[in-house]
């Protein structure tokens, strides 16, 4: 660990062994354990581009009809996306963007902007502000006090289990 990390994590160690992380305490790992595989943040990041139906989905990423499928009825059921049906004969459904899937765009952006810096090389693909057309450099800054995030010494506090 660099000094800018003091993280507590004694009792988190072995949790991720667990197959359902939802009731663990850390947000973090009750949020990877629906939304912690490439396809998922993929099919998150086509929707938030205006993808919508399976065809679409499927013909960007190349996934098996069966693990988009899987990945689609997760993100739903978990409340980032949701189902609505646009044709009645044939029956077809498409795949909205909910409050909570356009509040992980951010997240999205983080991991885009992580990868630039120690993934990148090669031509990548930039985001631009559609009103204004400057390029947006993703940074995560803390709310209350200003700093941006990984400057400065973190604490985890794990919630009392009485």
């Amino acid at each position: 660990m660099d000094d800018t990390t003091n993280l507590k994590v004694s009792h988190y160690q072995n949790s991720m062994n667990d197959e359902n992380n939802c009731n663990e305490p850390c947000p973090i790992a009750r949020s990877l354990s629906f939304a912690g595989d490439a396809w998922s943040l993929l099919i998150l990041r086509d929707a938030h581009a205006g993808l919508t139906r399976f065809d679409q989905f499927r013909k960007s990423l190349g996934i098996a009809p069966t693990m988009l499928t899987r990945r689609l009825a997760t993100l739903t059921e978990e409340g980032l996306l949701e189902k609505r049906r646009y044709s009645e004969h044939p029956p077809r459904e498409e795949y909205l963007l909910t409050a909570a899937g356009r509040d992980f765009l951010p997240v999205l952006f983080m991991i885009g902007a992580w990868g630039r810096q120690y993934r990148g090389g090669g031509k990548l693909v930039q985001f631009f502000d559609a009103e204004t057309g400057t390029e947006i450099k993703a940074v995560a800054v803390d709310e209350v006090t200003g700093a941006k995030i990984g400057t400065r010494p973190i604490r985890m506090v794990a919630p009392d289990v009485s």
